[in-house]
C-alpha cells in the first residue's frame, strides 16, 4: 500500500467509532465496540511502521533535541507527515473514548465534546471538562432540593 493509500485509510478506519459514540452512544453494540483496545492495536501498527520508516539518521538527530525549524522540515515529508496524523488520529480517538465512557459512568451529555474532539482533541476534552464542571455545579445547587423545587427540610 503507498504512503496516500495508508492515509486515507486510516482516515476511514476511525470513522465508524466516532459514528458509533456520536451518534448511537447507549447502544450496546457501541458500549462493546468501545470496550476493546482493537482499533489502538491498529492505529498503533501502522504508527510504529510509519515512525521507522521515516526516521533517518538526520531526523533522529535533528528531533533529538527539536527546534520548530527542524519539526517543520520533519514534517515537509509525505511519510513524517503521515505518521503525525496517523498520530492524531491515534490520540484523539483515545480521547474521545476516554470522555465517551465518562459520559456512559455519569451521565454527562458528550455527544458536543465528541464531536469537537473527533476534529480537535484537546477542544474536545476541554469542551468535556468545562461541561462536566458546569453539570456538577447545577447538580450540586439542585441537591437538596424536593421535585416541586421546594428545600427540603430536614
Amino acid at each position: 500500500m503507498n504512503m496516500t493509500g495508508l492515509f486515507n485509510s486510516a482516515n476511514l478506519f476511525v470513522l465508524p467509532f466516532w459514528a458509533l459514540m456520536i451518534l448511537l452512544p447507549n447502544w450496546k453494540v457501541t458500549r462493546k465496540v468501545m470496550e476493546s483496545y482493537q482499533p489502538f492495536v491498529v492505529l498503533g501498527a501502522a504508527y510504529v511502521y510509519l515512525f521507522v520508516t521515516s526516521i533517518t539518521p538526520e531526523n533522529a538527530a535533528a528531533l533529538s533535541n527539536p527546534q520548530l525549524a527542524d519539526i517543520a522540515k520533519f514534517f515537509s515529508n509525505e511519510t513524517a507527515a503521515a505518521t503525525g496524523w496517523i498520530h492524531f488520529l491515534v490520540m484523539d480517538l483515545f480521547v474521545g473514548r476516554w470522555i465517551y465512557w465518562e459520559g456512559q459512568k455519569t451521565g454527562i451529555w458528550t455527544i458536543h465534546s465528541l464531536a469537537l474532539c473527533l476534529f480537535s482533541g484537546p477542544i474536545g476534552i476541554l469542551s468535556h471538562i468545562f461541561t462536566s464542571c458546569i453539570f456538577k455545579a447545577f447538580s450540586k445547587g439542585c441537591e437538596g432540593l424536593t421535585p416541586e423545587g421546594k428545600a427540603a427540610v430536614n
